[in-house]
């Protein structure tokens, strides 16, 4: 699966300034699942997200998913490690990701329920509440998915 020039220029567009931060450098650090970073997870999720918005034509706010997609897990530390929410980490790390990228930009209601529903359902009251929501939840789900099963290399929507 493989996304147009335009689409591939539209995300570093939406991510430019999101990408240049010392914060993207630390998600580049931490590991996700298997050898994927963090970074390479919600890159692959942004990248997923926007794939599913144009070719099923659900016309999801472009720039807000990207975003919203790229933030979803900017938590900021390596889950695997003691001293940090450990077995509760699918729990909390949405509330923790909102927390972080409020702290740092400005960002809109679709993008902060974003961050905080993609762990829907296991985080059971939030819900995804808008078609950008849905899209990264499940985008989330199925990067996450063939991460952990293939685990050394990051899906290249």
């Amino acid at each position: 699966m493989g996304l147009t020039r335009q689409e591939n220029l539209e995300i570093r567009k939406y991510l430019q300034n999101l990408k240049a931060t010392k914060e993207a450098s630390l998600m580049k650090q931490y590991i996700q699942h298997g050898q994927i970073s963090t970074y390479e997870h919600v890159i692959s999720v942004a990248r997923l997200s926007l794939y599913l918005n144009h070719r099923l034509r659900l016309g999801a706010p472009d720039p807000e998913l990207v975003r919203g997609a790229f933030l979803h897990d900017f938590y900021l530390y390596d889950w695997h490690k003691n001293g940090y929410p450990g077995r509760f980490h699918g729990f909390r790390h949405p509330a923790i990701a909102l927390k972080n990228a409020l702290q740092r930009y400005s960002l809109t209601p679709i993008e902060q329920n974003i961050i905080l529903s993609h762990m829907w359902p296991l985080t059971l009251f939030s819900v995804p509440r808008s078609r950008a929501a849905f899209l990264v939840c499940l985008s989330d789900k199925i990067c996450s998915a063939y991460e952990v099963v293939v685990k050394t290399r990051s899906l290249r929507c």
